[in-house]
């Protein structure tokens, strides 16, 4: 069995969207001055790999801790889409073979990388919410830190909205390894009363 990581590392000096705190993470206790190693770790609920709660975007939206955990293993079809510079359609998806429940989308952003913040990233625009939806997708994901545009007004509104309430979304995802194809996720979420939180994603070849 192989297991793909395609979580994103948490560590201070890593890619942050901007307005969400910089990860901080300190020692307050260290061997051998001390019997244990134990550290303060401070980072914004939507660091790195992480799910969105309806609550992030919808107002008494369900919190993390209130998601199914089904929702987050299972058949998940990586979706070759490294040609979408600008954006994820309707078109484009449209063009893929979505035979599973949560679909991955791996897009022009895993050319890039991930040492610096861009705001020209790929998204998933709202007729391919849209579309995901139709299919009956469960849970989407991101290979960037938003699904959505960049400070793309009401259109970028209404897809994260809609994407949130209708799906489960994961944003921050390292697919820059992963061939397309059909594989097991498993991603859960930390049991928390929050808008978003941290995941360990992986992906086992099947």
């Amino acid at each position: 069995m192989n297991i793909i990581d395609i979580s994103m590392k948490i560590e201070e000096g890593m890619i942050y969207y901007p307005g969400n705190p910089q990860p901080e993470i300190k020692k307050y206790r260290e061997r051998p001055e001390d019997s244990t190693t134990e550290s303060r770790i401070c980072f914004g609920s939507h660091t790195g790999t992480h799910v969105d709660a309806p609550q992030h975007v919808i107002e008494d939206g369900a919190t993390v801790d209130e998601l199914e955990l089904e929702n987050f293993y299972g058949e998940a079809s990586v979706l070759d889409l490294t040609d979408c510079k600008e954006k994820v359609s309707r078109k484009d998806l449209e063009d893929k073979d979505i035979d599973s429940d949560i679909v991955l989308l791996k897009t022009d952003n895993s050319n890039h990388g991930y040492e610096e913040f861009r705001e020209d990233f790929t998204y998933l625009a709202l007729d391919g919410v849209k579309y995901l939806i139709e299919n009956d997708v469960k849970t989407v994901g991101s290979d960037y830190l938003s699904l959505v545009e960049f400070e793309g007004g009401d259109k970028a509104v209404e897809a994260h909205e809609l994407a949130n309430k209708e799906m489960n979304v994961i944003e921050g995802l390292d697919l820059r390894d992963v061939e397309p194809g059909s594989y097991i996720f498993s991603g859960m979420p930390l049991k928390i009363e929050a808008d978003g939180a941290p995941l360990r994603a992986a992906l086992i070849e099947k």
